[in-house]
């Protein structure tokens, strides 16, 4: 009786066309409502399995327990990847993993940057290395600063530490050539004079570089400054260093023609030169004369560095042959020489090599009127003099270092 009347009213509304699309829209309306409705607890748990699939842990859903590997496959079936997509799910999974997991070149920059701050942080004192931890929460990481092509700053890895008037700006310039060197164009003062600012002020002074570039900077005072050595050291004990030396006599000449052409009214060289002129005493408190006792100065480095970290560059060979010297350099700081013969021309004029393409420009280069001056005549006698008083620390200075620089 009901299936008799059920069918009655099921014919009752097939036989009106308009009845019957009611009744079949009607039919499949109650169908995507059910379909809606059965999506929902796979819907609801879609964020908690994204996520818990990048962090390797296994989460219950409405459908019931499910294994790492089965919620993977469920959303690549419900979410199809796309190469935009996939960027943001590497980056995600690169939050979470492991660091065995980076990459070769993550790992390299990062154990670049730590590696910095283990060698500084035995020296330095507590404040010193808070501010470091506090530098290294608001600086972007070397892995961001590389990939957007700025790099970052560091501390330099090898400093030209003297001699004043050796030819240290000359050396300088001709290094900056190079691709994989970045230095500071003045000089910093930092070791001497500026060491109270702190290791971060210091730090801000450096240009940025990529991994594989060295920092230099250049201050020539350093040298001379009984309290670098220790301070250096206090940075990094694997800073390389780099002195240029010149004939100590030709160099205390051209100090004295510095001097003397911002102070024209200074005594002459030779008064300056002796306490006494009668007895031929040398001043050895002039520090003309005081810089050019190597001997005396180098000793005091050797407390804190090997002989091995230290580079003597012979002032007079960078002018006879500046490739030779420069192949010498690149060598001690770990480059492939990529400075030769083919970027030097001898300039006639000043006397000495230049760039015949400077960093940054396709134009040749000598380094500025201030260099190269003209010396003054100085009694032979009293160069003599000067000879004699340095012959026997040059030798010294020959022994400590195996290298005879001909000075004698």
């Amino acid at each position: 009786m009901e299936y008799s009347l059920f069918c009655q009213s099921l014919y009752a509304c097939s036989s009106s066309p308009v009845k019957k699309k009611l009744f079949l829209l009607g039919i499949m309306f109650l169908l995507w409502v059910y379909m809606l409705y059965s999506c929902v607890g796979y819907c609801s748990g879609m964020p908690s399995l994204v996520v818990d699939s990048y962090r390797g842990k296994d989460t219950e859903s409405s459908v019931g327990k499910r294994t790492e590997n089965s919620r993977v496959d469920l959303m690549s079936r419900l979410m199809p990847v796309k190469p935009q997509q996939q960027a943001w799910v590497d980056d995600v999974e690169a939050d979470y993993d492991e660091p065995s997991v980076r990459t070769a070149l993550s790992r390299d920059l990062l154990h670049n940057e730590i590696e910095t701050d283990e060698r500084t942080s035995d020296d330095w004192d507590g404040e010193m290395r808070g501010g470091e931890q506090q530098r290294s929460a608001a600086e972007p990481s070397a892995m961001s600063s590389f990939s957007n092509g700025s790099g970052s700053k560091k501390l330099p890895q090898a400093i030209i530490i003297g001699v004043k008037k050796g030819g240290t700006r000359a050396l300088l310039e001709f290094l900056r050539v190079h691709p994989d060197i970045r230095a500071v164009g003045a000089e910093p003062h930092f070791f001497d004079r500026n060491y109270n600012n702190g290791l971060e002020w210091y730090r801000e002074l450096m240009p940025k570089t990529l991994e594989g570039q060295i920092t230099m900077e250049k201050t020539p005072s350093y040298f001379v400054t009984r309290e670098a050595p220790a301070r250096i050291s206090a940075m990094s004990r694997d800073t390389k260093l780099i002195v240029v030396v010149r004939d100590p006599v030709t160099r205390a000449i051209s100090d004295y023609t510095q001097t003397l052409s911002k102070k024209p009214d200074i005594p002459s060289f030779e008064s300056l030169t002796f306490k006494n002129r009668s007895t031929g005493l040398i001043d050895t408190s002039w520090s003309a004369i005081q810089i050019g006792i190597y001997a005396k100065h180098l000793d005091n480095w050797l407390q804190y560095f090997p002989m091995g970290q230290i580079l003597f560059v012979s002032g007079e060979r960078l002018i006879s042959d500046p490739a030779g010297e420069l192949g010498r350099v690149q060598d001690f700081l770990g480059l492939k020489r990529i400075i030769t013969d083919k970027h030097f021309y001898f300039n006639q004029t000043k006397g000495f090599p230049c760039l015949k393409k400077a960093e940054g420009s396709s134009k040749p280069h000598c380094l500025g009127k201030t260099k190269g001056r003209t010396h003054p005549n100085i009694n032979p006698e009293v160069v003599q003099r000067l000879r004699d008083f340095y012959r026997p620390f040059n030798m010294k200075f020959y022994q400590m270092t195996g290298h005879n620089f001909g000075w004698d």
